[in-house]
């Protein structure tokens, strides 16, 4: 690795963390020496990029220091349409057609030698059956999730009962063969997992929850490394 992209990695490193990230950290993904970390942080600082910290703590990288978002390598670029396949093929019709579209302006921007790879990507992803249809506007959903609205829902268990209850969405898990919405259940007073095809109605409420959605989905984290600690890294 030339010292330029290695600058440009300790830039993306940075970026990508939101924790200041130590110099040996950075130097054991990049697989070279903590010294040379240390005079790569002072050459990036020099050349006014704006990290903070120092040796020992850890560096930070300031959120509006602004880079062209598309100097991608050729991982890079297969990791994007890997992801995007995978969206294409499992996700809602919306997420769906936003994958295909964001590999269309990748195509559209990166330098000739790298389109291939986004034309006729190296790598792929298995396509599925057709899953059960969804019970809930899942769009409309994430839209609700960053919001901080409750929804109230029709719900069918696995015997066959229903019930109506009134939750607060905190995230949509896309598997192979169906779809999962995480939601704080006012019913249950409890964290709840609702599978999207056994939700038979739902009515999307002007109403806000009273709790911040990122500090949420931090709660909902925590409970589920408690519950699942062999899965608290997912």
């Amino acid at each position: 690795m030339s010292r330029a992209d290695r600058l440009f990695q300790i830039i993306q490193i940075l970026r990508r963390s939101r924790r200041p990230v130590t110099a040996g950290e950075i130097a054991a993904e990049l697989e070279v020496s903590t010294r040379t970390i240390y005079r790569d942080i002072v050459n990036l600082m020099g050349q006014r990029v704006p990290i903070q910290g120092e040796a020992g703590f850890g560096y930070v990288l300031d959120k509006a220091f602004d880079m062209p978002p598309l100097m991608l390598t050729s991982d890079e670029v297969e990791a994007a349409a890997l992801g995007a396949q995978w969206v294409a093929s499992r996700g809602d019709p919306v997420l769906a057609l936003a994958a295909r579209d964001l590999i269309a302006k990748i195509a559209a921007v990166v330098p000739n030698a790298l389109r291939p790879l986004v034309a006729d990507p190296p790598v792929c992803t298995r396509r599925v059956p057709d899953t059960a249809p969804d019970g809930i506007d899942i769009a409309r959903t994430r839209a609700w999730i960053r919001e901080g609205r409750k929804i109230r829902i029709g719900y069918r268990d696995e015997l066959g009962n229903t019930t109506s209850r009134v939750i607060w969405p905190i995230s949509i898990g896309f598997f192979d063969d169906t779809r999962i919405l995480a939601a704080w259940c006012e019913l249950q007073q409890d964290f709840q997992p609702f599978f999207t095809n056994r939700i038979i109605a739902a009515e999307f409420l002007e109403d806000r929850h009273d709790t911040r959605p990122a500090m949420l989905r931090l709660r909902w984290k925590r409970r589920m490394a408690e519950t699942y600690p062999a899965q608290s890294h997912l």
